[in-house]
């Protein structure tokens, strides 16, 4: 069994671990168990194509379905696992296991800690939603500056979960093209949180969407009720052009915003006009 470099470092988005980002409860098969129960798993599963193999909690293989192709449907699955197994460590960096989840062509790595024994599985998805939230802070802290500057006043920042339907939106329209490619993310648990400011949050405020509106349309299609933000809280005695936005489009909730079809987006009807 290989285990990559266990990083030093911090918690920093630079330094973002395995730890942070794997799922810890995992679905395994036993040595003992047959390649066609292992199989009918697989066949009625929506996300496996492969399982740890555990003895208890100890990590002994890896099983794919590539690996029972051709074997006997009652033949134990320590026959035709792979024992040959690359893991990763909780405390390896994310961008470790980026390059061992790419340089192999193995799309799950399991996670084991210096027993042996697992704690989690990471993805390559696991992997890519580590990228896109690393930009997310950089993107909250520059609106935060840019409204303490503005309105001349402090602002605080949390991150938690908001119910879709308290948000106010600050755009009237997304696009139908763009809203399919976050409702993609979304069913992969690829999007990244949204980005809300709380306008007088003593009061519990109004929730005003400032980065998010398509990925908040996906999750409503998705009957998703609530999602993870960044929220800025912002003093009632600031007075926000966005809020005046909405109020001026009649925008008071996500069922306020319009689907453009991608035959009407802009750049098309550009692209058009140029032909």
């Amino acid at each position: 069994m290989d285990v990559a470099a266990v990083s030093d470092g911090g918690t920093a988005s630079g330094n973002a671990k395995v730890k942070d980002y794997m799922t810890r409860d995992v679905a395994t098969v036993s040595p003992d168990d047959t390649v066609e129960a292992v199989s009918r798993r697989i066949a009625e599963s929506d996300e496996h194509n492969g399982f740890p193999v555990c003895d208890g909690r100890r990590v002994e293989g890896f099983v794919t379905a590539r690996d029972m192709l051709l074997a006997d449907p009652n033949e134990p699955i320590f026959k035709v696992m792979s024992q040959e197994l690359i893991v990763a460590h909780p405390d390896m960096k994310v961008d470790d296991a980026a390059r061992v989840i790419l340089r192999s062509g193995i799309q799950k790595l399991p996670v084991v800690d210096d027993a042996g024994n697992l704690v989690g599985i990471i993805s390559n998805t696991d992997v890519i939603r580590s990228q896109i939230e690393r930009a997310t802070p950089e993107k909250v802290g520059k609106l935060m500056r840019t409204l303490e500057s503005i309105h001349d006043t402090e602002v605080t920042q949390t991150r938690r979960e908001v119910p879709l339907h308290d948000l106010t939106p600050t755009q009237g329209k997304v696009y139908a093209d763009e809203l399919e490619g976050r409702t993609y993310e979304l069913e992969r648990g690829l999007a990244e949180p949204l980005v809300v400011i709380e306008h007088d949050a003593r009061d519990g405020g109004n929730l005003l969407l400032a980065d998010g509106h398509h990925r908040a349309l996906a999750a409503d299609r998705l009957d998703i009720e609530e999602m993870d933000a960044y929220v800025i809280e912002v003093d009632e005695s600031v007075e926000l052009g966005m809020a005046k936005t909405a109020a001026k489009e009649g925008l008071e909730t996500i069922d306020d915003v319009n689907v453009v079809d991608y035959a009407r987006h802009p750049l098309v009807e550009t692209t058009k006009r140029l032909q």
